[in-house]
């Protein structure tokens, strides 16, 4: 399974005909059993650029991909995405795949809604990794151990943890393409989010033998985003 993932910069007074445009385009996107809209999110202001909104679509494999781009370019959804361009001033786009220790890997695209019932919104931390050259599948192996398990893991069981790891994905297509990892997690205690943001991570957390120490060895360059969830997206 692949991961159509886009970060649009939309005009700031259009913002709400752009969510709207997506809303109203879930059943189409979701026409056949190739694509369906996942997630659609806010960049929560303050943290970032202004009016950014991601979008993470599921696509079935590579076939699914190319039959979705001919569908945007000349298809039934040409349209709407010339309209999207009105709207934005411009988009980026990647293709992501998760890695073999992903907790994601498969959706079942027939059980995603496509009625924009709405829901509790949630809150995403995004962390967009690029590891020293020639260190990516070291950088992967230890995301999966002193990360993935005996960090978030630890913490998930114990009921302290700020982050659960949903997700880890490589970019295979766009640009950093067979370099770029990115954590996809999803914030369950937004509290610890004031004192991450206000005071240095403690001695006990970045020493020998913690994530953020060892870590270093390689990768010491990532990009972190918070990302709201609107009400009506597919996922929370």
């Amino acid at each position: 399974m692949l991961f159509l993932h886009e970060t649009h910069r939309v005009a700031g007074e259009r913002a709400d005909e752009f969510e709207a445009s997506w809303r109203g385009r879930l059943d189409q996107i979701a026409k056949g059993d190739d694509a369906r809209l996942l997630w659609f999110f806010h960049v929560a202001h303050g943290t970032g650029l202004s009016y950014v909104v991601v979008t993470i679509i599921a696509l079935r494999d590579g076939a699914s991909f190319e039959r979705h781009l001919q569908r945007l370019e000349t298809g039934d959804l040409h349209d709407w995405y010339r309209e999207l361009e009105s709207i934005r001033h411009d988009a980026s786009s990647k293709v992501l795949a998760p890695v073999s220790w992903s907790v994601l890997q498969e959706i079942e695209l027939g059980s995603l809604p496509t009625d924009g019932f709405e829901k509790p919104l949630a809150l995403y931390m995004e962390d967009t990794v690029l590891p020293r050259t020639g260190r990516l599948d070291d950088y992967l192996q230890a995301a999966s151990t002193l990360y993935a398990r005996d960090t978030i893991g630890k913490r998930m069981a114990e009921g302290t943890s700020l982050l659960d790891l949903r997700a880890c994905f490589r970019t295979i297509a766009g640009a950093h393409a067979g370099r770029e990892v990115i954590l996809w997690q999803r914030v369950e205690r937004p509290e610890l989010l004031q004192p991450l943001l206000t005071r240095e991570v403690p001695t006990e957390r970045r020493g020998p033998g913690t994530w953020m120490n060892d870590a270093l060895e390689f990768r010491d360059q990532w990009e972190s985003r918070l990302l709201r969830t609107v009400a009506w997206s597919p996922l929370d």
